[in-house]
């Protein structure tokens, strides 16, 4: 085949794909905005859009791609706006004369599916537990970013699946968008850091935030941020303190792993 041709035929593919939303998907779940794919599954009689149509429906009700236009479209569109509320994939008929008054006739279904954001983990200080804690969450399908301002305190490796972050914690929280998909894990190296850290992100949304600590750490914490109205009781309550699953674990490792029971715990409740 021709250079020209397989050019020209490479190019083709790629627009293909670029205007085909399934390939597109990774793209929305990075959108600050929540979404919705609809795919037309079935079409009986006449009907505006032919079996996998797809149209990706934003929170705010802005829209890419197409069912077909019309009535239907409006109220697909009005449904997947719901269906961001309840999370959950389903499918739903329409009788296009019936329900929408349209002169088709015909019936159609869609399917919903609410595109699930990654959940994305920031881990406060890179020393043995946050390490060990970094290793293991992208199996367990967290996006995870490890902070620390200390020098030399990285892995130096090609093959991490977490993101570092060298600079200070609380310089890292004013870049973080916080939302109902982040999770924070406090483990710096000192109690004041600890602390600092907590009074940040303590009234951020997040889907779980928790800290290291001793009983008697915690105690004291939750006493003076409380005299102190750095936080209320509600956002401590809130807080996992001391963080992760209760079981003896005493190294690193079992400790870390105590905290990713937690973190799954939480992810797949949600």
């Amino acid at each position: 085949m021709p250079v020209n041709v397989v050019k020209t035929y490479n190019e083709c593919i790629k627009t293909d794909r670029m205007n085909d939303l399934l390939f597109r998907v990774t793209d929305f779940l990075r959108d600050n905005r929540q979404s919705v794919l609809c795919i037309v599954t079935a079409v009986t009689g006449s009907s505006p859009a032919k079996a996998g149509a797809k149209m990706i429906v934003f929170d705010d009700g802005a829209h890419e791609g197409t069912v077909g236009g019309g009535a239907v479209e409006q109220q697909v569109i009005s449904d997947a706006v719901a269906i961001m509320k309840e999370q959950t994939a389903q499918s739903k008929k329409y009788n296009l004369h019936n329900d929408l008054s349209m002169a088709c006739g015909g019936m159609m279904t869609v399917y919903f599916e609410p595109l699930r954001k990654p959940a994305r983990l920031y881990i406060f200080g890179a020393g043995h537990i946050g390490r060990q804690l970094a290793g293991f969450t992208p199996d367990f399908g967290f996006e995870t970013f490890l902070i620390d301002w200390r020098e030399d305190i990285f892995e130096k490796s090609d093959n991490l699946r977490y993101t570092q972050i060298h600079k200070p914690y609380l310089e890292a929280v004013e870049e973080i968008t916080f939302d109902e998909n982040t999770y924070c894990v406090i483990v710096t190296p000192g109690h004041e850091m600890d602390e600092e850290v907590l009074a940040a992100v303590g009234r951020k949304p997040t889907a779980y935030t928790g800290m290291i600590g001793s009983r008697n750490k915690i105690a004291t914490l939750r006493k003076r941020f409380l005299d102190e109205k750095i936080l209320t009781e509600d956002e401590l309550n809130r807080v996992d303190m001391p963080i992760g699953i209760r079981f003896n674990a005493i190294t690193p490792a079992e400790i870390s792993i105590s905290i990713l029971a937690r973190l799954i715990d939480v992810k797949n409740t949600r």
